[in-house]
């Protein structure tokens, strides 16, 4: 559900084909932002990682660079380096100006690792140490791929349904479009929409799971259908970066508001590495808490990284524009998606929120035949203990 360089196309198995097949065929290869390292943090303080953490932190995020994942950026030193044959950005690991003595390499998904799950990814690839995996993903993946949540970016997740407002004023929220004939486009292995049609809020004979990410449904239907997507995206993509001329003003509704509460791409590790890691969480996730507050405070520094290293990737089927960037920015400012917990810290996640997407997804994912870990409870899911509640916004 992204933009592309021919417009926003749809970005299935054949484009991953695609993607792979160039991949080793660019021209760009490896850049550097040319910067020298930070000043070396103080020895044995809390944002020394030497010895405490991995030599070269690997993460693994679920699509291309963008503003959405920004807090992963900024933890990149002005040493940072884009690698558009590996689909990556890495350097020195800086906090609050420091080096903290360890490298971070900030992998692409989505494309660039053939659509495969980010917690299918952690299990993969054991260079991995963390990785971006939504709660329902992880309730999903608890019996075979279990992850554990250590720091929630989206306090809500972005996820929506957008439609056109001129062409449908009467609608408010999804429970409007739920008594229409309306019909609401989304990606076939969205399990929000599962909920949806359980909940009542829209019916089966109205809901399309054939979307595949390009605006040609919605453009040949002149704005009649509901679409799904990413508040921080295509209300700005329909609005400004359409082909032809063509601009839509949307409202939406956030898929969270339904009753679905999910935390969307939380920083995961494989279940069984938590005691290995737990030295180097305690004092990495205070410093990507920072981070995130750092990075929607003052984006534009970080946001000029992501832009160049899509710009610098002249195969790949991703764009991002500034506008893009700075939009995404202010809309997770404005709805609130990036913001403190109820204990004003940045990222830490409630129990309770875990327990209702597990009560609701149990009987949905036992319909679909998908075998979850018996007994599953939300601390199977997630921990707080990293989190230090005095880092917040403000």
């Amino acid at each position: 559900m992204r933009r592309t360089k021919l417009g926003v196309v749809a970005l299935g198995a054949t484009a991953a084909l695609a993607l792979a097949a160039c991949s080793g065929d660019s021209t760009t290869g490896e850049s550097s932002s040319g910067g020298e390292r930070a000043p070396a943090a103080e020895a044995g303080g809390a944002l020394d990682l030497a010895g405490v953490c991995p030599e070269n932190v690997v993460i693994q995020t679920d699509w291309f660079a963008e503003s959405e994942y920004g807090f992963l950026y900024e933890l990149i030193g002005p040493d940072a380096k884009i690698d558009t044959s590996g689909k990556r950005i890495s350097g020195s690991l800086v906090a609050q100006g420091k080096d903290t003595g360890v490298n971070v390499e900030v992998r692409f998904g989505g494309p660039a690792i053939g659509f495969e799950q980010v917690s299918s990814q952690l299990y993969l690839d054991p260079e991995i140490d963390l990785g971006l995996v939504s709660s329902d993903e992880a309730i999903q993946n608890s019996k075979g791929q279990p992850t554990t949540a250590v720091f929630a970016p989206f306090e809500v997740s972005p996820i929506m349904i957008m439609w056109d407002k001129a062409k449908n004023p009467n609608f408010h929220t999804l429970v409007d479009i739920g008594q229409t004939d309306t019909k609401v486009l989304y990606y076939e292995t969205d399990t929000y929409m599962q909920y949806l049609l359980g909940a009542g809020i829209l019916r089966a004979s109205q809901v399309d799971g054939s979307y595949d990410g390009g605006p040609s449904r919605w453009v040949t239907e002149d704005g009649a259908v509901a679409q799904g997507g990413f508040a921080t995206s295509e209300p700005y993509i329909y609005k400004n970066e359409l082909d032809d001329g063509r601009s839509y003003d949307v409202d939406l509704q956030l898929i969270n508001d339904t009753g679905y509460p999910v935390y969307g791409q939380a920083l995961s590790i494989r279940t069984g590495d938590k005691e290995t890691l737990a030295p180097c969480l305690k004092k990495l996730i205070p410093i990507v808490q920072q981070s995130q507050v750092d990075f929607v405070s003052d984006p534009a520094e970080t946001n000029a990284l992501i832009i160049k290293a899509v710009q610098a990737d002249d195969v790949s089927v991703w764009n991002y524009s500034p506008g893009l960037a700075e939009f995404a920015v202010t809309t997770m400012k404005e709805r609130g998606l990036v913001a403190n917990g109820p204990n004003a810290a940045v990222g830490d996640m409630e129990e309770d929120r875990l327990t209702r997407m597990i009560e609701i997804l149990e009987p949905i994912f036992t319909g679909q035949r998908k075998e979850l870990k018996a007994g599953l409870a939300p601390g199977d899911l997630f921990t707080n203990e990293f989190i230090d509640t005095s880092i917040g916004l403000k």
